[in-house]
């Protein structure tokens, strides 16, 4: 049996299972069965829980897509998992500290119990986004259309336009994710600006499909939206699922605020054991 908590912010949704004690090893078919929304749980990515590996950090934080394939960054999950090791009494303190495959991250429990995330600095030298290209741009031309390239902990590609239908987003979307441009692929954020402090986006993510929030797609869309010098340095973000801030000033961090919110909680069979 496998015990998790069903979980989501701005309806991107996530079960997260506690594995500190190292006791839960699934497979990428126990994954994806897990993922389906039919026959298992359903969600666009699992969080673990695990122990801290280096000093100074609180916990481990490994995250899954749904189709079984490890990523390395989710700020949307990462607001979810400060919740959930707050409330579980995994951690004493509102503020947390979680590493994950590129880097360490810092969350913040606020009163109203969103979650403020420190989603570290962006990345924009084309070998560690990664991009198939020696030269650094603000846009880049690939499969016909323009685009910002960046890694926010996990390649995003941004592209800025009003123009685009639910089946343009899907076509496009997995176009560019299997483009040479991108040879780790790419989440594909889709965004039309309405003032120098408002974005609609809708982002298509790489082992999911479109999602109806992505938190690194938003910090990856407001940076590109400022380098394009479309938008000021704190930027509400209409997401389908909702709403989340994002705050950046050229040369620091990016932070990423906005709700987590528990679902259910259960316990499921794998495939594996009957299921």
């Amino acid at each position: 049996m496998v015990y998790f908590t069903k979980m989501q912010g701005l309806g991107n949704d996530f079960i997260v299972i506690d594995n500190t004690q190292g006791n839960v090893c699934l497979s990428c078919e126990e994954i994806r069965d897990l993922a389906d929304r039919h026959f298992g749980i359903g969600f666009d990515q699992l969080l673990m829980v695990e122990p801290a590996i280096s000093a100074g950090v609180d916990f481990q934080y490994t995250i899954f897509n749904a189709d079984g394939s490890e990523v390395h960054q989710c700020g949307n999950g990462a607001r979810c998992f400060a919740r959930y090791v707050y409330e579980k009494d995994l951690a004493k303190s509102k503020k947390i500290t979680v590493e994950t495959c590129s880097g360490v991250m810092t969350l913040e429990i606020n009163r109203d119990n969103t979650v403020k995330v420190d989603m570290g600095a962006p990345v924009f030298t084309p070998s560690s986004v990664p991009i198939s290209t020696q030269e650094q741009a603000k846009e880049y031309r690939v499969e016909g259309l323009s685009m910002g390239a960046l890694s926010m902990g996990n390649p995003h590609a941004v592209i800025i336009s009003d123009g685009f239908n639910g089946s343009d987003i899907e076509s496009i979307g997995t176009k560019i994710q299997n483009a040479d441009f991108f040879p780790e692929s790419a989440n594909v954020g889709f965004m039309s600006v309405i003032n120098r402090t408002e974005i609609n986006l809708r982002v298509y993510e790489r082992g999911v499909g479109e999602t109806l929030a992505c938190g690194s797609g938003a910090a990856a869309a407001v940076v590109h939206g400022q380098q394009m010098g479309f938008l000021d340095d704190a930027v509400t973000v209409h997401l389908t699922g909702g709403d989340a801030l994002v705050e950046h000033l050229a040369g620091g961090n990016v932070y990423l605020s906005g709700p987590a919110e528990f679902v259910f909680e259960g316990a499921i069979k794998l495939r594996s054991d009957n299921f």
